[in-house]
């Protein structure tokens, strides 16, 4: 019974660890990627001019990035 219950702990810290690994990727990958406008174009997307923030570019696959300056 000891060793089951050892064993359990053990699981389930490697699976919270697993997870805020994962969460990290993930939370790095939503922190809006940019892309100059020059990278856009090369990847079929479209630049739109924005007048009061940064202008974005619209992948073929639906995905919005950032225009960097540059």
């Amino acid at each position: 019974m000891r060793m089951r219950r050892m064993l359990g702990l053990a699981l389930a810290a490697a699976a919270l660890a697993g997870a805020s690994a994962v969460g990290a990727v993930n939370a790095q990958a939503a922190a809006s990627p940019t892309i100059t406008g020059e990278e856009c174009a090369a990847a079929g997307g479209q630049v739109k001019e924005n007048p009061y923030r940064a202008s974005t570019c619209t992948l073929p696959d639906g995905s919005q990035q950032t225009i960097t300056v540059g």
